[in-house]
């Protein structure tokens, strides 16, 4: 499975003929290509030229006197095979510029549902674009509206992009777009357990507080969250999502519930001395089996904890157990 979108640097003096033999003809003759001039304006000092394969990838590559930048969902020329990967925030501001709105453009142009909402255009163009996962990631939105059940993909798309368009995860943008994946194959499980953490920084978000993803504990494991505050509140969050019973073993809404918490308390929680609070996402449950979970209100085998599931038009019920360290609008 690759990895979403990366740029390779190539140091040294880069020449139209250098491009042409070192670049362009191996990509040409390995999977026949076509070098034009880019759909938008080179990044400032730069030269630049987009590489249409003819099998449907893309390639976009900037040069001057210094060296070059290369990122595409297509095969690597030999010639960049030893260079680094870099990230969109670790190149020039100008390079990354540049290739965003090329990619933007050409993912509205195969995909002009996701015309009007830019921002979660933007946020997941890494794997949107990416060489495997570039039809999966958007077969989850356009056809399963992102993981809710009885939903309709418009309403899922304008629910991120509300979310989204707050800009509170646009600095862990990579890493949290990437969590989608790029597998050719559609992982519906997957995917829609990774929107869950989506979901949760939301709820954190909408109570007021910062959420930073990817915390690193003494244990060796790493926290979904840290829900911080400028007074200095640091809680951590660990967010798990139960399948409705449709779609597990489990014979009840409240036992999905509890089988799924039990697994995230017995493996990565029981590892941790306390101090984490448990998120337990049911936004994959369809309004019975919410209903009779919001009913019983089961224990999860971990406090504090707290139960809850989302839906695209903003409405969030749910539940605690024990003495949650949050204020949380439930």
């Amino acid at each position: 499975m690759a990895r979403p979108l990366r740029f390779r640097h190539a140091p040294g003096r880069w020449t139209d003929g250098r491009v042409r033999a070192e670049v362009f003809e191996p990509l040409d003759d390995n999977l026949g290509a076509t070098s034009r001039r880019p759909w938008f304006k080179p990044p400032d000092g730069y030269e630049a030229r987009r590489f249409d394969v003819d099998n449907g990838d893309t390639a976009l590559f900037c040069w001057n006197d210094d060296g070059a930048y290369w990122l595409g969902n297509t095969e690597t020329p030999s010639s960049l095979w030893r260079t680094e990967k870099y990230g969109f925030t670790e190149v020039p501001s100008g390079v990354a510029d540049w290739t965003e709105r090329e990619l933007r453009a050409e993912l509205h142009e195969q995909s002009p549902w996701l015309e009007d909402y830019p921002h979660l255009s933007w946020f997941f163009l890494p794997v949107f674009l990416s060489k495997d996962g570039r039809w999966t990631t958007r077969e989850f939105f356009e056809e399963h509206a992102g993981g809710f059940p009885d939903a309709e993909r418009d309403d899922t798309l304008a629910f991120y992009e509300s979310f989204l368009s707050t800009g509170v995860l646009d600095d862990y943008r990579e890493t949290m777009a990437g969590k989608l994946g790029t597998s050719e194959y559609l992982d519906l499980t997957r995917m829609a357990a990774t929107m869950g953490e989506f979901h949760a920084a939301k709820l954190l978000t909408d109570a007021g507080y910062d959420p930073h993803p990817e915390i690193e504990v003494t244990t060796g494991h790493s926290i979904d969250f840290q829900a911080r505050t400028d007074a200095g509140e640091q809680p951590l969050v660990e967010v798990t999502r139960p399948l409705p019973p449709n779609r597990r073993s489990a014979g009840t809404p409240e036992a999905a519930v509890r089988d799924t918490a039990k697994t995230k308390t017995d493996g990565q929680l029981s590892a941790h001395a306390g101090g984490v609070v448990l998120f337990v996402d049911c936004s994959s449950f369809p309004d019975d089996d919410w209903f009779a979970v919001d009913q019983e209100r089961p224990d999860v085998g971990h406090r504090p904890a707290v139960v809850y599931r989302m839906r695209p038009d903003g409405r969030t019920m749910g539940y605690t157990k024990g003495s949650v360290p949050l204020e949380l609008d439930l």
